[in-house]
C-alpha cells in the first residue's frame, strides 16, 4: 500500500501564530514514513519563515500577486490551487485562513478531495459582507471543520451549518531551560505583532504606571504590514520617559530563551483565535496576565490560578494585577507552576494526533459534538 498524500494549503508561512502552528503540523506529519506531505503557499508574500524538513514537496506560484489586479490574481491563484490539487491527487486537504479557506473550496468543487478548513482569528470577527456570505455558502462542502475552542464552535454553528466539526486546540511545545544557568529576569514579557488589537501601546502606558525601575518591559514582535507602529511604540516609551526600560526586540526566530529568562507575561490583545503566545509562556512556566477576549485565555487560563484573567479593556484591573506579580516573588511562581502544569493537555504529541485523526482518518473517526483532544486512543 502507497503512502497517503496530505495537501497542507496556507497563504504563507510568515512569523505567525497561524503559519506556526502550519509549519509544527508539517513537522510532524513529514516523520510519519506513511504520509507524503505537500505544502502549498498561495498568498501574497509565499514567505517561509518557520524550518521545514527536506522532505516535504513545496508548490507555489510563479506569478506575483499584485493588489492593484486583485480580482484577476484572485482568480488566477484559485486556478493555480485547482492544478495543483489535480496534479498531487491528496488523501486529505488541510487548509487554514479564514479568508482564503472560501477560495481553496472553490478550487475544488466538482473535485472528490476531501478538504477540512480551520479558521485561525477571532470567530465572531466579520469578514466583510462578500466573505462572510461566501463563507456560508462554501463551507458546508468541507469534509471538516476545525475550531480551535468550545466557544469557537459555538459562535460558528450561530451563523454556518456543518455536521462535522471538531475542536483541536493549537499544539504548545514544552519549554525547558537549555542551561541549568537560565535564569528569571525581572521582564515583562509581550510577544505579538505589532498591531492595533495587541494594545502594546496601552501595555507601556500600565508598565509605566506601575514604576518599579528595576523590571523591563520586553516587547517581541514585526511591524505588521509596515503600519510603523514600532517608530510610534518607541515614541511612546520615549514621552514616558521609560524609553531605557523597553526593549524593542522585532522579529525572532527562536523565542523560547526569551520566555524562559522572563518573569511575567503580560498580553493585552483583544482579538484572539487561540493565542500561541500566552501557551507558550505558561509552557514556560510564567504566570500571564490577559485580557478575556472572545475565545482563547479563558481556555487555558483559570483567574487566579495560572494568571489572571482580565475583563476586555478594564486597564486598571490589568494594570493592578500587573503590579501584584511584579511585587510578589512567590506569587508568580505559584501561579507559575500552575501554569506549566495546566497547559499540558496541549502538547504537542496531543494535538498533531487529534489533527491526524480527523484529517487522515476521517473515514474512521467521524467528530461531531466533542473535542478530538479529548479520546484517548492511541494512533
Amino acid at each position: 500500500m502507497g503512502k497517503k498524500k496530505l495537501c497542507l494549503v496556507i497563504p504563507s508561512l510568515q512569523a505567525g501564530g497561524m503559519e506556526r502552528v502550519m509549519s509544527e503540523l508539517a513537522r510532524y506529519f513529514a516523520a510519519r514514513e506513511e504520509i507524503e506531505v505537500h505544502l502549498v503557499l498561495y498568498g501574497i508574500t509565499r514567505e517561509i519563515f518557520y524550518p521545514i524538513p527536506d522532505n516535504i514537496l513545496i508548490s507555489i506560484p510563479r506569478f506575483r500577486f499584485n493588489n492593484k489586479w486583485r480580482l484577476w490574481c484572485t482568480i488566477k491563484t484559485i486556478c493555480f490551487l485547482r492544478n495543483e490539487i489535480k496534479r498531487i491527487k491528496p488523501d486529505s486537504i488541510l487548509s487554514f485562513g479564514e479568508y482564503w479557506n472560501s477560495f481553496v473550496l472553490l478550487s475544488v468543487l466538482g473535485l472528490k478531495y476531501p478538504v477540512f478548513v480551520s479558521d485561525r482569528s477571532q470567530p465572531d470577527k466579520s469578514l466583510g459582507w462578500f466573505h462572510d456570505t461566501l463563507r456560508q455558502l462554501i463551507y458546508p462542502t468541507a469534509r471538516g471543520i476545525i475550531c480551535q475552542t468550545e466557544r469557537a464552535k459555538e459562535i460558528f454553528l450561530t451563523r454556518n451549518k456543518h455536521s462535522n466539526i471538531a475542536v483541536i486546540g493549537n499544539p504548545i511545545k514544552d519549554l525547558k531551560p537549555i542551561s541549568e544557568t537560565t535564569q528569571r529576569e525581572k521582564n515583562v514579557l509581550m510577544v505579538g505583532r505589532l498591531i492595533k488589537s495587541k494594545h502594546q501601546d496601552k501595555l507601556i502606558e500600565m508598565f509605566a504606571k506601575v514604576s518599579l525601575p528595576d523590571w523591563k518591559l520586553i516587547i517581541v514582535g514585526y511591524d505588521h504590514l509596515k503600519q510603523h507602529n514600532m517608530l510610534r511604540l518607541k515614541e511612546l516609551a520615549i514621552n514616558l520617559g521609560i524609553d531605557h526600560r523597553v526593549v524593542f526586540m522585532g522579529k525572532q526566530e527562536n523565542v523560547e530563551e526569551i520566555y524562559l529568562e522572563s518573569s511575567i507575561f503580560a498580553f493585552t490583545s483583544s482579538s484572539e483565535g487561540f493565542p500561541n503566545a500566552i501557551g507558550e509562556a505558561m509552557s514556560a512556566g510564567l504566570p500571564v496576565v490577559a485580557f478575556d477576549c472572545v475565545a482563547g485565555p479563558s481556555e487555558m487560563i483559570t483567574d487566579g490560578h495560572n494568571g489572571f484573567l482580565i475583563p476586555l479593556f478594564d486597564f486598571r484591573q490589568f494594570e493592578e494585577r500587573l503590579a501584584a506579580l511584579m511585587n510578589d516573588e512567590s506569587l508568580r511562581a505559584k501561579l507559575g507552576s500552575n501554569a506549566k502544569e495546566s497547559i499540558k493537555k496541549y502538547s504537542s504529541e496531543t494535538i498533531c494526533k487529534a489533527f491526524y485523526k480527523f484529517v487522515l482518518q476521517h473515514d474512521r473517526y467521524q467528530i461531531m459534538d466533542y473535542s478530538i483532544v479529548n479520546q484517548k486512543e492511541n494512533v
